[in-house]
């Protein structure tokens, strides 16, 4: 295996191959060994179909139309069937990487051996990513509890050459067309195998997975801009000490702060050239910033944990085990079991969980700015960092840009997950909304990153005006990398919103954190 190929076993996946075939578009490859565990499991299913015993999802109608039997002449239509009329999603298309992880997702799931599924409908799975192709799924489809249904039928629905689909140009095609165009033939579903695609947790992990690679990089991006926002407030930055932190044991709270002071280092403006009335204390948006993204960090690291579980795990109902029968669906080597793995619970809490911490985040990275801005809060900077201010306005507007982020971010910080809605004639009477977490959190860090980006405009500029004092060398660092990405410093007024976008990049790109990293060394 190379860095651009994803072997898939039986044994799951990690965060970094979701990433590479989602972000990266990575080749995926079936090992022999998830080859043989697909062959043993569709072996049992084979075995299960003959019998004259209902089966769920092999032999019976699905959800609340489960009491009835279905024949062996309509199995292959019964398949085709669920595919279609789950195939039932509304509103925009979701991205190409989230349909990827996905895709990938089921794909893992499918090599587990559990589904009982043939070894071709994994591989036209397999072929399908490594051709680039991505059905369209659309935003509205999932309750999160019987897996992520109109989402995965849409894939499934691909993988029968139906629908719709966008090539490697980009554009959408019928999906027939573009299987055809790759010489992948489109799969003829048998006993179990529509179901089998649809019915798990793939949209929602996909996501949180990407989210906190995202969060990663921004919770660090985070600590800088705090830090430059205490250097320009000319703040103390005795409060990071180690063995402050060490006294209230958090982990992220402790990491929070070993990189705001490492990026303070030799700072000429924390702590020393104070106004006449010397303050005791910095303000809590300053003082508790390692409290703050501290807490943060470790709502990543409980998140990461479900992750790495839900990663590990085969969801589908009904599952295919070995061993020992039971009288109600057992074959001679194994046997099919309902369950209720399917429960995106854990997945949406933290999902929730997530989307409360960045709210919290972008709110004390607001009350940073706004502190950066107010002439009797920022210790001798001009009003709203205006160069003539009257004539000029600063950055007042900006940061009411970077209120109404906030503001959406709070809203977005509302649980999903505490508002199930009953659905299939009260079968699935209470489902998880795991989709509908993940989709607004996606929202969320992308608001996220525009206010850590209004922050470091602010400070960057804020720094730059306390003129006759030496910021630290971290921040002449970041200073310097963001005038050569063409963000403007101090200065009249101008149409502010480009530099405000580049800022963003910078930001957005990691640009940020690896200037900063350039003097440091990696940050926690």
């Amino acid at each position: 295996m190379d860095m651009h190929t994803v072997v898939v076993g039986t044994s799951g996946v990690t965060a970094s191959d979701v990433l590479a075939v989602a972000r990266g578009g990575a080749r995926v490859e079936l090992s022999e060994e998830a080859v043989a565990a697909l062959a043993a499991s569709r072996r049992i299913v084979d075995a299960l179909a003959a019998r004259p015993d209902p089966v769920y999802g092999v032999s019976t109608g699905f959800g609340a139309l489960a009491t009835r039997h279905i024949s062996p002449g309509l199995r292959a239509q019964l398949q085709r069937n669920i595919v279609r009329s789950h195939a039932a999603g509304m509103g925009p298309r979701v991205e190409r990487e989230v349909v990827r992880a996905l895709m990938f997702l089921r794909l893992k799931t499918l090599c587990s051996g559990h589904t009982g599924v043939r070894p071709e409908v994994a591989r036209t799975m397999a072929d399908v990513l490594n051709a680039g192709i991505t059905p369209v799924v659309h935003e509205y489809g999932s309750l999160g509890c019987s897996g992520d249904l109109a989402p995965l039928s849409h894939c499934a629905l691909a993988l029968m050459g139906e629908g719709e689909a966008e090539g490697p140009d980009g554009a959408v095609r019928p999906a027939g067309e573009l299987l055809a165009e790759h010489g992948i033939r489109p799969v003829e579903l048998r006993e179990k195998e529509g179901l089998a695609l649809l019915n798990g947790t793939d949209g929602m992990l996909g996501m949180l997975v990407m989210a906190l690679a995202d969060l990663d990089l921004l919770y660090r991006s985070a600590d800088v801009t705090a830090a430059l926002s205490l250097e320009a407030l000319l703040g103390t930055d005795k409060v990071l000490a180690p063995e402050l932190h060490a006294i209230r044991p958090h982990p992220g709270q402790a990491a929070s702060a070993a990189n705001m002071l490492a990026v303070l280092e030799g700072s000429g403006l924390t702590g020393h050239h104070q106004d006449d009335a010397p303050r005791v204390q910095d303000a809590y948006s300053v003082r508790c910033a390692p409290q703050v993204a501290g807490a943060g960090r470790d709502t990543l690291a409980h998140a990461r944990l479900v992750a790495e579980r839900e990663l590990a795990a085969a969801v589908d109902n009904p599952v295919v085990l070995p061993g020992d029968t039971s009288q109600a669906f057992g074959s001679g080597g194994g046997r099919v079991e309902s369950n209720g793995n399917f429960h995106g619970a854990p997945v949406a809490y933290v999902l929730d969980f997530l989307a409360i911490a960045v709210a919290d985040l972008a709110s004390i990275t607001e009350r940073r700015t706004d502190r950066l801005l107010d002439k009797n809060r920022s210790h001798g900077l001009p009003p709203f960092l205006a160069d003539d201010a009257g004539v000029d306005s600063g950055l007042m507007i900006a940061q009411y840009t970077q209120a109404a982020l906030v503001s959406e971010l709070k809203r977005l910080a509302v649980p999903a997950s505490a508002d199930s809605i009953p659905s299939s004639a009260m079968q699935e009477d209470h489902v998880s909304m795991g989709w509908s977490a993940a989709r607004k959190l996606r929202t969320a860090v992308d608001g996220l990153t525009r206010v850590v980006a209004v922050e470091l405009y602010a400070a960057a500029r804020a720094v730059e005006l306390r003129e006759g004092l030496t910021p630290a060398p971290a921040t002449r660092a970041v200073l310097k990398a963001l005038r050569e990405a063409g963000v403007g410093g101090p200065g009249p007024d101008r149409y502010l919103a480009p530099d405000l976008a580049a800022a963003e990049s910078f930001v957005r790109d990691g640009r940020l954190v690896e200037a900063v990293e350039g003097v440091t060394g990696p940050l926690k």
